[in-house]
Protein backbone atom coordinates (compact mmCIF):
# COMPACT_ATOMS: atom_id res chain seq x y z
CA UNK A 1 0.00 0.00 0.00
CA UNK A 2 1.46 3.48 -1.03
CA UNK A 3 -0.12 6.57 0.21
CA UNK A 4 -1.35 9.26 -2.83
CA UNK A 5 0.47 13.05 -3.11
CA UNK A 6 -2.56 14.27 -4.48
CA UNK A 7 -5.68 12.69 -2.64
CA UNK A 8 -3.47 11.28 0.57
CA UNK A 9 -5.47 7.82 0.08
CA UNK A 10 -3.77 4.70 0.97
CA UNK A 11 -3.65 2.68 -2.44
CA UNK A 12 -2.49 -0.63 -4.13
CA UNK A 13 0.64 -0.53 -5.79
CA UNK A 14 -1.28 -1.11 -8.90
CA UNK A 15 -3.11 2.32 -8.58
CA UNK A 16 0.53 3.70 -9.17
CA UNK A 17 2.26 4.05 -12.76
CA UNK A 18 6.03 2.67 -12.48
CA UNK A 19 8.04 5.74 -10.66
CA UNK A 20 4.91 7.86 -9.76
CA UNK A 21 4.26 9.39 -6.60
CA UNK A 22 0.47 10.24 -7.84
CA UNK A 23 -2.59 7.66 -8.54
CA UNK A 24 -3.39 6.59 -11.97
CA UNK A 25 -7.30 8.08 -10.98
CA UNK A 26 -5.55 11.29 -9.83
CA UNK A 27 -3.26 11.43 -12.25
CA UNK A 28 -5.47 11.40 -15.38
CA UNK A 29 -8.71 13.33 -15.30
CA UNK A 30 -11.51 13.62 -17.69
CA UNK A 31 -10.69 17.33 -18.19
CA UNK A 32 -7.17 16.03 -19.21
CA UNK A 33 -8.55 13.51 -21.66
CA UNK A 34 -10.70 16.32 -23.18
CA UNK A 35 -7.85 18.46 -23.79
CA UNK A 36 -5.70 15.70 -25.26
CA UNK A 37 -8.24 15.33 -27.69
CA UNK A 38 -8.55 18.99 -28.79
CA UNK A 39 -4.78 18.98 -28.95
CA UNK A 40 -3.65 19.22 -32.41
CA UNK A 41 -0.70 17.47 -33.30
CA UNK A 42 1.19 16.66 -36.37
CA UNK A 43 4.33 16.67 -37.79
CA UNK A 44 5.70 19.00 -40.94
CA UNK A 45 6.49 17.65 -43.72
CA UNK A 46 9.97 18.75 -45.95
CA UNK A 47 7.90 20.68 -47.88
CA UNK A 48 5.83 22.55 -44.87
CA UNK A 49 9.13 23.39 -43.24
CA UNK A 50 10.66 25.05 -45.92
CA UNK A 51 7.79 26.79 -47.13
CA UNK A 52 7.95 27.99 -43.91
CA UNK A 53 11.12 29.24 -44.07
CA UNK A 54 10.28 31.11 -47.33
CA UNK A 55 7.32 32.42 -45.19
CA UNK A 56 9.65 33.99 -43.06
CA UNK A 57 12.08 35.23 -45.27
CA UNK A 58 9.23 36.89 -47.23
CA UNK A 59 8.16 38.51 -43.82
CA UNK A 60 11.59 40.49 -43.61
CA UNK A 61 10.99 41.39 -47.21
CA UNK A 62 8.45 43.13 -46.22
CA UNK A 63 9.52 44.32 -43.12
CA UNK A 64 12.51 46.19 -45.10
CA UNK A 65 10.51 47.17 -47.71
CA UNK A 66 8.43 49.38 -45.02
CA UNK A 67 11.36 50.98 -44.34
CA UNK A 68 12.40 51.98 -47.80
CA UNK A 69 9.64 52.18 -50.07
CA UNK A 70 11.05 50.33 -52.51
CA UNK A 71 8.20 48.16 -54.86
CA UNK A 72 10.59 45.59 -55.48
CA UNK A 73 11.06 44.52 -51.86
CA UNK A 74 7.15 44.34 -51.72
CA UNK A 75 6.90 41.81 -54.81
CA UNK A 76 9.56 39.61 -53.06
CA UNK A 77 7.88 39.51 -49.88
CA UNK A 78 4.53 39.06 -51.06
CA UNK A 79 5.53 35.94 -53.31
CA UNK A 80 6.99 34.28 -50.77
CA UNK A 81 4.49 34.76 -47.92
CA UNK A 82 2.21 33.32 -50.77
CA UNK A 83 3.90 30.42 -50.97
CA UNK A 84 3.98 29.94 -47.21
CA UNK A 85 -0.01 30.54 -47.01
CA UNK A 86 -0.74 28.34 -49.70
CA UNK A 87 1.37 25.06 -48.38
CA UNK A 88 -0.76 25.54 -44.95
CA UNK A 89 -4.07 25.77 -47.08
CA UNK A 90 -4.66 28.93 -45.82
CA UNK A 91 -6.65 30.75 -49.07
CA UNK A 92 -8.10 33.99 -47.42
CA UNK A 93 -4.25 34.89 -47.14
CA UNK A 94 -3.22 33.74 -50.07
CA UNK A 95 -6.04 35.59 -51.79
CA UNK A 96 -4.90 38.94 -49.94
CA UNK A 97 -1.55 38.64 -50.59
CA UNK A 98 -2.23 37.98 -54.23
CA UNK A 99 -3.81 41.74 -54.14
CA UNK A 100 -1.46 43.25 -52.74
CA UNK A 101 1.05 41.69 -54.58
CA UNK A 102 -0.76 43.52 -58.01
CA UNK A 103 -1.11 46.14 -56.22
CA UNK A 104 2.45 46.75 -55.84
CA UNK A 105 3.52 45.43 -59.48
CA UNK A 106 0.88 47.94 -61.05
CA UNK A 107 2.90 50.36 -58.66
CA UNK A 108 6.39 49.67 -60.19
CA UNK A 109 4.68 49.76 -63.66
CA UNK A 110 2.97 52.83 -63.59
Amino acid sequence: MRKCNKCHREKKLSKFREGKLTCKKCEYRWWQRVLRYLAYRRKLTAYEKFASRIGYMGAGFLIAAQWTIEPILYILGFCCVIVQTSSRKQWNLVALNINGLIAWFRHLLF
